[in-house]
């Protein structure tokens, strides 16, 4: 299964291999990038690649590597399937990359595509249009294998459908096939009624992925996990439901919506571009409306960030920091374009005395939000 999107790919492909687990398929997941520790990339039923399979593939393929001299997430893809093959799972879910039609993962023709969304991201390599950027996610669409597709817009739609008539691809839109009728944040799970439309049957999902636009990413999976029923695998309603509640200790997803504490309550999440970062607030508005917010916030430096900070409340507390990355953003210029921005803060080099100085000055019922960056989450002490 392959999955594609600018938001919510890593999420939804998370959410279809603990379903998978569960239905009791032999489950690869390929992921990027890692938080912690590299090994998250490459899992089997949950469980990370070994690191001696590393080791050993490292040295197989180093003659090789040295004459054709592949990128790191090239090695790694190879990695990957090669992990898979030889651990012959039933099934694997690839998340890509970047784009899709020329990245690195591209080399399977899988038995369904998924594409969750597309809005801005890495415009510099996949384009500068919303049409532009879908073209490239689109080049997943195989020859007579059908996709899955989570969000369009007016002008994504035409591209997709286009793309599948080339291919002979059938598709399916799961933001027409399924409506979200009932969403509420209740503790560590998310409650969420997905409605499929035409059959009028209605999931009553308990997510363990809380933010509230991980009901998106639901009504997607259930739509994959419909076609994939209709292509003859045996996905029960108990795997679905059991997939959806569980996945974090089924997968070991993190840095989506993650409470690492309450009182003051301090979430981590990955949102790292302008839709990512939209739904951040919108979650905090709907439910934490009545708190004092104070956001912790680092970038990489091919991010747009001046259209990111222009939709950040200007009435929050700040506290800018950077990842310890050739790539990080520097702390100083971060600061300089929010305050420009009209946002106010201190400059940390740490994102852990960001989370102190913020911890100091927070009341019990405030919020902490740590996002902008996968690589500022993986310097999280504790995480």
């Amino acid at each position: 299964i392959h999955v594609a999107g600018t938001n919510g790919k890593g999420s939804t492909a998370h959410m279809l291999a603990a379903i998978l687990q569960e239905a009791g398929y032999k489950t690869g997941l390929y992921t990027s990038p890692h938080i912690k520790d590299f090994r998250e990339r490459i899992r089997i039923n949950g469980e990370k690649i070994e690191e001696q399979f590393i080791v050993d593939f490292v040295q197989r393929t180093k003659e090789l590597s040295q004459r054709i001299e592949p990128s790191f997430f090239e090695l790694t893809v190879a990695m990957a399937f090669d992990y898979f093959a030889v651990n012959k799972v039933d099934i694997a879910v690839i998340e890509t990359g970047m784009g899709g039609l020329l990245d690195s993962t591209n080399v399977i023709t899988p038995i369904l595509s998924v594409i969750t969304n597309i809005s801005y991201d890495h415009q510099n390599i996949l384009g500068n249009t919303l049409a532009e950027i879908a073209e490239q996610k689109a080049g997943i669409i195989k020859e007579n294998v059908p996709v899955v597709l989570g969000e369009t817009t007016a002008e994504t739609r035409p591209v997709f459908i286009d793309a599948a008539n080339k291919k002979n691809a059938q598709i399916t839109f799961a933001e027409e096939n399924h409506l979200v009728e009932y969403i509420e944040p209740a503790g560590e799970l998310l409650l969420c009624n997905v409605k499929n439309i035409s059959t009028n049957v209605v999931e009553k999902l308990r997510m363990g992925l809380t933010g509230l636009y991980q009901a998106k990413n639901a009504c997607t999976v259930i739509a994959a996990v419909n076609e994939l029923n209709a292509q003859g695998m045996n996905i029960t309603e108990t795997a679905l439901h059991s997939g959806v509640e569980n996945v974090k200790k089924i997968t070991g997803l993190q840095g989506r919506w993650q409470v690492l504490q309450n009182h003051p309550t301090i979430i981590a999440d990955a949102a790292h571009n302008r839709d990512g970062m939209q739904q951040v607030i919108s979650h905090l508005f709907n439910v934490y409306s009545e708190a004092k917010l104070h956001f912790v916030l680092g970038f990489v430096k091919d991010k747009n960030i001046s259209e990111i900070l222009t939709l950040l409340p200007d009435d929050a507390t700040y506290y800018f920091s950077n990842a310890r990355i050739p790539r990080a953003l520097p702390v100083s210029e971060l600061k300089e374009a929010a305050n420009t921005a009209g946002l106010q803060g201190e400059a940390y080099e740490d994102v852990n005395d960001a989370i102190r100085a913020a911890k100091a000055v927070a009341a019990k019922e405030d919020v902490i939000i740590i996002c902008g960056s996968f690589y500022l989450l993986a310097e999280i002490a504790g995480l």
